[in-house]
Parts: C-alpha cells; sequence; structure tokens
C-alpha cells in the first residue's frame, strides 16, 4: 500500500483561528524580544492588525522570518549554551507551523521518545528507566550528543519532513526559519546547519530529526529511552552494552552527527557509582537528585534569601516557595527523603541568618520551625508521597 503524503497544509498554517491560538501559547510562554525589540505585549496591543499582515504574507508566499537573537546562559561547567531568541511574530508563525505539523509526525514517533512531546515527560521516561532496571538490565549506555541543536543537517531535516509533507510552502517555511541567521552585538551570522534553541519549532524539529535514531536502535531490540538529545540504553549485560555503543555510535554517523566519547559510555548499575540521566543519578537499587541539580537549587534559593533583600519574611518566603514546589515536585519520584531533609534544614537555616541580620526579633526568641510555617512555607518534605521507597536509607546517605 502506497504511504499517505500531505500535500497541502500552509492553508492551516495561516488561518486566523490558528494564529490566535498560537498566539495565546506563545503569550502563555512569555519569553524575551527578539532581534525587533517588541515584547509579547506590544504584539498583543496590535494582535488583529499582526495577525492579519502575517496571515496574508503566508497566504502570498512572502514570509520572511528575521535572524534570531542570541544571548549566552552560563553552564554549570563554565562554559555557556547559546539561546536562539526568535521575534514574536516568528515565535507565532512557528507555533502555527508546529500545530498543524505536530499530529502528523506524532502518528510515527516511536514511545522511546518522551522530550516536547503531548502527554509526555520526564517522569514518565524516568519511570521506564526503572522499568526496564527491574527487569534485570543493569548495564547502562548513556548517550551524550556533541553539540546536537547546531550539529542538525538541514538538507536531511528537509528531506525526513518531505517523508510525510509534500507541501512545498510548507517545506520552504521551513527552511526559511533554519536559515534566518542570528544576530550577536549587531552583527549578522550565517546559519548553514543547527536549528536555534529556543525557537518554537526546534524540539519538534528536533525529535523529527532523531525519529531514524530511534527507530534504528528499536529494530536491533535495545531499551532505549531518549528525551530530546538525552539517551540512555538499559542492557542485560556488559557485552550488549558494547554492542549499543557499537549500534549508537553507526546510526549518529549516518545522521552527521558525532557522540562526545568521553561522556558516552557503559556503566554498570549495581555500582554506587550509576549513571546520571534527566537530573538523577540512577543505581541499580535507587535514584537521587544529582549533585549539580542540588547545587543549581542552592544557588537559587542563595538569590532568593539574600540578608539584604529589602523585603519582609513573609514577601521573601512567598518569591522562595515557587522555587522550593517546582524542585520538589520535579524529585519526589525518586529516593530523596534525606536529600529533601537535608534541604529543608539548609533552608530554614537560611531564613534564620535573614530574620537575624535584620535584628527584628527578641533574641531570647527561639525561631522555631513553626514560625516559617505560620508564615507560609512549604517543606520538600511535605512534597514528599508516603511511600517505602522515600524512607531514610543508609544507602542514600553513602551516595550524596
Amino acid at each position: 500500500m502506497e504511504k499517505r503524503k500531505w500535500y497541502s497544509l500552509i492553508d492551516k498554517v495561516w488561518r486566523i483561528d490558528n494564529l490566535e491560538k498560537a498566539t495565546a501559547m506563545v503569550v502563555k510562554n512569555a519569553g524575551a524580544a527578539g532581534v525587533d525589540r517588541q515584547s509579547t505585549e506590544d504584539f498583543l496591543a496590535n494582535k488583529e492588525m499582526h495577525l492579519q499582515e502575517i496571515s496574508r504574507k503566508l497566504r502570498e508566499k512572502r514570509y520572511e522570518p528575521q535572524p534570531v537573537r542570541t544571548v549566552e546562559i552560563p553552564k554549570d561547567n563554565g562554559k555557556s549554551r547559546i539561546l536562539g531568541i526568535p521575534s514574536v511574530r516568528d515565535r507565532v508563525v512557528q507555533q502555527s507551523l508546529r500545530n498543524v505539523l505536530e499530529p502528523i509526525f506524532e502518528t510515527k514517533f516511536k514511545d522511546c521518545s518522551y522530550g516536547f512531546r503531548p502527554n509526555r515527560n520526564c517522569h514518565q521516561a524516568i519511570a521506564k528507566v526503572d522499568e526496564y532496571i527491574k527487569a534485570g538490565n543493569l548495564w547502562a549506555v548513556k548517550v551524550d550528543i556533541e553539540n546536537f541543536f547546531d550539529s542538525i543537517n538541514h538538507e536531511m531535516l528537509i528531506d525526513q519532513v518531505a517523508e510525510e509533507v509534500s507541501d512545498g510552502s510548507i517545506l520552504k517555511l521551513i527552511r526559511a526559519f533554519l536559515t534566518s541567521g542570528t544576530m550577536k552585538e549587531g552583527e549578522f551570522f550565517e546559519k548553514t546547519e543547527g536549528t536555534p534553541q529556543g525557537g518554537v519549532i526546534s524540539p519538534l524539529l528536533a525529535n523529527i530529526f532523531l525519529h531514524p535514531f530511534d527507530e534504528a536502535l528499536v529494530q536491533q531490540n535495545f531499551n532505549l529511552v531518549r528525551y530530546a538529545d538525552d539517551s540512555i540504553l538499559l542492557c542485560s549485560s556488559e557485552e550488549e552494552a558494547d554492542r549499543a555503543i557499537t549500534a549508537t555510535l553507526s546510526v549518529l554517523a549516518k545522521l552527521k552527527l558525532k557522540a562526545n566519547l568521553s561522556k558516552t559510555r557503559k556503566v554498570q548499575l549495581a555500582d554506587l557509582e550509576g549513571t546520571e540521566f534527566l537530573g538523577f543519578l540512577i543505581t541499580a537499587i535507587y535514584k537521587f537528585p544529582r549533585t549539580k541539580a542540588v547545587n543549581k537549587f542552592k544557588e537559587k534559593v542563595r538569590s532568593k534569601t539574600r540578608r539584604t533583600a529589602p523585603v519582609s519574611l513573609k514577601e521573601l518566603i512567598a518569591n522562595l516557595n515557587p522555587v522550593i514546589r517546582g524542585y520538589g515536585n520535579y524529585f519526589k519520584v525518586g529516593n530523596s527523603y534525606k536529600t529533601f531533609e537535608r534541604l529543608d534544614q539548609w533552608i530554614r537555616m537560611r531564613l534564620r541568618c535573614f530574620i537575624e541580620k535584620r535584628k527584628s526579633y527578641n533574641a531570647n526568641y527561639r525561631l522555631r520551625n513553626k514560625m516559617f510555617e505560620a508564615n507560609g512555607l512549604i517543606s520538600l518534605l511535605s512534597l514528599l508521597k508516603p511511600t517505602p521507597c522515600n524512607g531514610a536509607t543508609t544507602s542514600e546517605s553513602r551516595m550524596r
């Protein structure tokens, strides 16, 4: 049976109702302004005019994306990640395009892929890793793709989109976004490969590009779990892990991608060293927040609890709670009881230092935990569900 292709889709991209929906999604995600310095608020002030203009230019095949504004985001290793920020109007068009393309490609994506897909998340990926480990797969191959988003081959990506979509206007629009270039400090840089991190359409394009990777490894019966460019293969033996590494390198080479060989390696999960995946340190029995994740959380707490902050205790706690809730809700699926307990104590210590600096309390008055609760402070431990795996363990103490 001949495979069906989608021949006419551009009319769905420039439809006003789709552009309206895309605008609402872009505004909800907020984000900084692009090279034109237009904010989402500015765009909304004349939304109808902007959407009519976008729709008209798409219909007339005259829409031209603006260059992406680049900013550097510091990483834990001292290096920086380049984030590309499209203009608001380009984000709206990309979201409208994604609304049309995503349902088409979702029908072909593999179950092993969890990143930036509808109704899929990190916790499901971690649960799948747990499932494979409990089935006796105690060897892990952690895959690190070198400069993935900057290394995506444009022609190969367009070819992969064209396997499902034959609408030349759609393919031309995608190519226009890929080659729109970047602006840094007023200087234009041409882009001949890669897709900018920060673009609305980039996660979908990344999943499309890595679909052959998923397909090849699943066909070879490897237990793959992938979240965007972060992948792990769970194997039943060291020999299988060696085969997994060989197969991974072969598939990446066909996609003109390179593995970071210093980070792509096999690990025996029975060892306490374990392996890192999606912020967790995973062993055969336990999974904990990795040290980098703990340090990053503590740095966020420090920034919110500076002793010189010009706010009241209640205001400081209100600003701090979203940070605590976000970290706790993410890592509560792990064996995090002891880690959360120590972090709760450390947070309260930071708050006591904040109060003492103000000298706004009776020196003979003990700053009890209930006082912080009365001011609205949530604790990490309160976010844990009472399950056996969250109990205190000596193994976790050794790991931390």
